[in-house]
């Protein structure tokens, strides 16, 4: 895009406003659509990371909207606290993430609003529920693969970015015990089919780079590099200021040799890497259709991550560096499917052409954006300051 028609983050700033407000009243019990058109349906994942944004917006609309859809999910959880992946049904469960998010969004919630006891009884029901979800009962979390946000991938064990909001809702809700014993199982290195220290437990910290593992479970383990657990380690403080320091130089290093080699055309991180490919141990005969490299899940751009990572940058003390990134956001946030349209947010981005090839005015892209201007507008990680304190 040629720098004199780059839009203004103003512009998309207003343009975000206009597409969650318009995406604030869907068919399913007058809740708000995850985009505005492709999923009229409200998702909770979605909703709960666009809680970030719209809480942080001021906007009394948008806070009355999180606040209903929380309602929702208390009254839907299951009898033992399981919160349900679309907020209006309750028999659509098995999602390994709905229930840490359920407790993010609550928590941040009521620290807007003064609630301090808002939906007391589901919060420790959704607390109570995430102990019984670790194998070891040591606190970290297990998971199935495709029941976290990336429904056409595999990621098993013990998951990077479920034990990160595990441990952000431990924090936030004054679990600091349950919380330090978290960052310390996370913090062993992983563990090698020939490591002799079979007596360690699986932990998620990759020998010799400054990142996280996707997951690890007992002897197996993916090295692969996961943009939205990995921004949540550094806003949480879950990896520490030295460790996250160099994980952003060594992800703006990496994006550097993909863009040389062609796999990636824009200024932004995509959501994995290296992308898996046919005849990688970990490629599937599914991934051919659903998720080629660069595409999706395997790769692909997605705006509200991409968000994530503009506000770690910040945090990890590079503020230069993450008013360039919103910049590039900025841009990014603009193309559609839909050539009417003014701003896209589209759901993702393909890595290698930089064209949308999700939904246009995805709620969580929106809401992300808005998220991620008004912590570099404040030179500050909105909610995350005390929990890294």
């Amino acid at each position: 895009m040629a720098e004199d028609s780059a839009p203004t983050v103003e512009e998309a700033k207003a343009a975000a406003l206009r597409v969650l407000r318009h995406n604030l009243q869907g068919p399913c019990e007058n809740l708000p659509r995850t985009a505005g058109w492709g999923y009229p349906e409200p998702y909770t994942r979605d909703l709960m990371i666009s809680a970030f944004g719209m809480l942080a917006s001021g906007d009394t609309q948008l806070i009355d909207a999180v606040r209903r859809v929380l309602q929702t999910l208390a009254r839907n959880r299951s009898p033992l606290g399981h919160i349900p992946s679309l907020a209006h049904d309750p028999g659509d469960r098995g999602a390994s993430d709905t229930t840490p998010l359920f407790l993010i969004g609550l928590a941040l919630y009521r620290r807007v609003s003064g609630e301090t006891t808002f939906l007391e009884e589901a919060a420790e029901q959704a607390l109570t529920w995430m102990e019984y979800q670790s194998p070891g009962d040591q606190v970290m979390v297990g998971q199935l693969p495709t029941s976290d946000w990336r429904d056409e991938q595999w990621v098993m064990g013990f998951g990077l970015y479920v034990n990160v909001l595990l441990y952000l809702a431990l924090r936030l809700f004054g679990r600091d015990e349950r919380a330090t014993q978290l960052r310390s199982l996370t913090s062993h290195f992983v563990v090698s089919e020939e490591s002799p220290l079979r007596y360690i437990h699986e932990g998620l910290v990759v020998p010799h780079k400054p990142y996280f593992a996707l997951w690890a479970y007992k002897i197996f383990s993916s090295e692969r590099f996961d943009l939205l657990g990995n921004s949540l380690a550094v806003l949480s403080g879950l990896a520490a200021p030295h460790r996250s320091r160099l994980l952003i130089r060594w992800i703006e290093d990496e994006c550097d040799g993909l863009r040389a080699r062609n796999d990636l055309c824009v200024d932004l991180p995509p959501n994995l890497f290296p992308y898996l490919r046919p005849g990688d141990p970990d490629w599937l005969p599914r991934y051919k259709r659903f998720n080629q490299p660069g595409e999706y899940h395997n790769g692909g751009i997605w705006p509200f991550i991409c968000a994530f990572y503009v506000v770690a940058t910040l945090a990890a003390g590079f503020p230069r560096l993450a008013v360039r990134q919103l910049d590039a956001l900025t841009c990014l946030v603009k193309p559609a499917c839909d050539p009417e349209l003014s701003f896209g947010f589209n759901e993702w981005i393909r890595a290698q052409d930089g064209i949308p090839r999700g939904n246009d005015w995805q709620t969580w892209s929106a809401a992300m954006y808005l998220y991620a201007a008004a912590c570099v507008e404040q030179g500050r990680p909105i909610f995350f300051d005390e929990i890294r304190r």
